[in-house]
This record gives structure tokens, C-alpha cells and sequence, in this order.
């Protein structure tokens, strides 16, 4: 799955400007901008954290807490939203997705120092 939940939560946030194809394993300049907060030029993984925690936020239209497929339709897949979906209820609540998406950033830091250049 590599960070296509990142690009797709980032299509989600408002205030971030066109996303190029979500199945990139590479961040654009203007993704790293918005991930950048202190803007040392490297996406620390706390700032990844804070931001795709905003972005459940802004997916979870009926602030319920979780995500179903109406919600995320159009930007996750089925075969996307089942593999976050740990438990298989149809649901997506705020732990699976930080899941998903802490794994996605692991797996994309490949010197494990806790930064995406």
C-alpha cells in the first residue's frame, strides 16, 4: 500500500492544492510544504502524525469518529479502506487509520531515522 493513504488523505485536507496520482511512493514539493511545518526541509514523523490526524478529521464527515465507505468514497478504494480496516467491522476508526498510515511512513523512512526527505 505505500503511502497511498498519505496522498489520498492529503486530496482530503482542505488547503492542499492538486495531488498528482495516488499511487506515488514520492512526495511532490507542495505535499512536502504542507507536511513541513518548521520547515527544516525534511517531514518529521511528528509532523506527519499531527497532519494526517487532521486529515481523519476533515474525512469523518458526521464527526462520529470513524469512517465508512460513503465517507471515503472516491478516495480510498475498497481494496484500500479493507486493508485499513483492521478488524473487518466495516469501519474505520481513528487508531486503524493511524495504523495504516504510521505503517505507510515507516515503511517509506527507509533509514529509520524518523524523517522523509
Amino acid at each position: 500500500m505505500r503511502l497511498t493513504i498519505f496522498v489520498v488523505a492529503l486530496v482530503a485536507c482542505p488547503g492542499v492544492g492538486a495531488v498528482a496520482q495516488a499511487q506515488t511512493a514520492q512526495m511532490h514539493q507542495g505535499q512536502k510544504d504542507q507536511l513541513d511545518t518548521n520547515k527544516d526541509g525534511v517531514v518529521q514523523r511528528s509532523e506527519y502524525q499531527a497532519f494526517m490526524k487532521r486529515a481523519f478529521a476533515n474525512l469523518d464527515k458526521n464527526k462520529d469518529g470513524v469512517l465508512v465507505d460513503s465517507e471515503v468514497t472516491g478516495v480510498l478504494t475498497a481494496d484500500q479502506f479493507a486493508a485499513t480496516d483492521a478488524n473487518s467491522n466495516g469501519s474505520v476508526t481513528q487508531t486503524e487509520f493511524m495504523n495504516r498510515v504510521m505503517a505507510d511512513f515507516a515503511a517509506a523512512d527507509k533509514s529509520g531515522d524518523g524523517k522523509l526527505q
